[in-house]
């Protein structure tokens, strides 16, 4: 079948980005407000810019391969409970890539136990700190694609046929986009490794797994059904921007002052948020979700912010990302009176970005 195969170039079925939308919507917000506000709008402009950067590096790799594919770019997936944002999804005659891309400021470091940690300088100062594991991240993706793809199956027996080869057709990597990061992956496993690369290494790291794939290769016709099928699953109206804009639409303007004879509680605030930009796109949205919360928490039981959770207790929060009450006990600060108080709420918040 390859003999009458034609197509022989990699083709954008979906390139724009929902982020690149966002920065259009927000920029047009600009000049509507003022203060506190306009900052939070500024600052979301940049944290997005960066995401798109990093983004546009893959499609520009992606262009070039000279791979007969075709790449989805931005694509949001739900089933029940379940959703995925993901970054780009590339379909080629043997597999499915799905791409984590990760635009970073600093150095990456894989441990033996998987952690990632990462290593920058910050006002003449060393922060090293570790991050949510973004080949967890990705892997939450692939299973909310397994999960449609059984939903679609007919019979147990094509349901067991695709849990058992799912990992032949859909390969993880996670791609980090900023060309100044080094990438230090001596001690990480194999399994590891191999799922975490740089942007200029993405096309030979497709043409190796693809070389080394034993699936049959496809033809021109089923390839693009494929293809399409996820475009057809794609939900843009569930998209994590979306609700992102219409949340500081509803800010602008608003009265922002804190109730009387109070303060607004600013402790450490201002070094973090610095740090902020330099986070992944997904890691700023889950810190100003956690920090809404604490805000709202705070104003109505008129408590400092940190007696619902300091940002330290934050940040363990971020890295371990519990899913049970039970495992929220084993954070940082989290007693049994605190996650009966706040457990529930802080969960459900959690929820939505795994």
């Amino acid at each position: 079948m390859a003999f009458f195969n034609k197509f022989d170039k990699p083709v954008f079925l979906k390139e724009e980005s929902d982020v690149t939308d966002y920065i259009s919507r927000l920029k047009s917000l600009q000049n509507k407000a003022t203060g506190e506000v306009r900052e939070r709008i500024d600052r979301e402009i940049k944290i997005a810019s960066i995401g798109e950067f990093g983004e546009n590096n893959i499609a520009f790799e992606l262009k070039n391969s000279g791979m007969p594919m075709y790449i989805l770019r931005d694509i949001h997936l739900e089933i029940g409970d379940l959703t995925a944002q993901i970054d780009y999804i590339v379909v080629t005659r043997k597999v499915v890539f799905v791409i984590e891309c990760k635009n970073l400021i600093g150095n990456i470091e894989i441990d033996s136990e998987g952690r990632f940690i990462r290593d920058y300088e910050f006002n003449r100062k060393r922060i090293r700190e570790g991050i949510y594991s973004p080949i967890t991240q990705n892997q939450r993706h692939l299973e909310v694609i397994k999960q449609i793809k059984k939903e679609k199956k007919s019979n147990a027996f094509t349901k067991l046929m695709l849990d058992k080869f799912f990992d032949d057709f859909y390969k993880s990597v996670v791609v980090l986009a900023n060309p100044k990061t080094l990438l230090n992956a001596k001690y990480a496993k194999k399994d590891i490794k191999e799922k975490v690369i740089r942007a200029d290494q993405l096309n030979q790291y497709m043409k190796d797994v693809y070389s080394k794939s034993k699936n049959a290769e496809d033809n021109d016709k089923n390839m693009k059904l494929w293809a399409e099928g996820f475009l057809e699953l794609h939900t843009p109206s569930g998209s994590d921007y979306a609700r992102k804009y219409e949340e500081i639409i509803q800010t602008v303007g608003a009265n922002h002052e804190e109730p009387s004879g109070r303060k607004q509680d600013t402790t450490d605030t201002v070094s973090e948020q610095s740090i902020d930009y330099k986070t992944s796109l997904d890691e700023e949205l889950l810190v100003q979700k956690l920090k809404a919360y604490r805000l709202r928490q705070c104003r109505e039981e008129n408590i400092k912010p940190y007696y619902v959770f300091n940002d330290k207790e934050m940040r363990d929060l971020i890295e371990k990302m519990p899913d049970s009450k039970e495992s929220l006990l084993q954070v940082s600060g989290f007693g049994e009176v605190k996650v009966e108080k706040y457990g529930e709420n802080i969960l459900g918040i959690l929820n939505k970005f795994k």
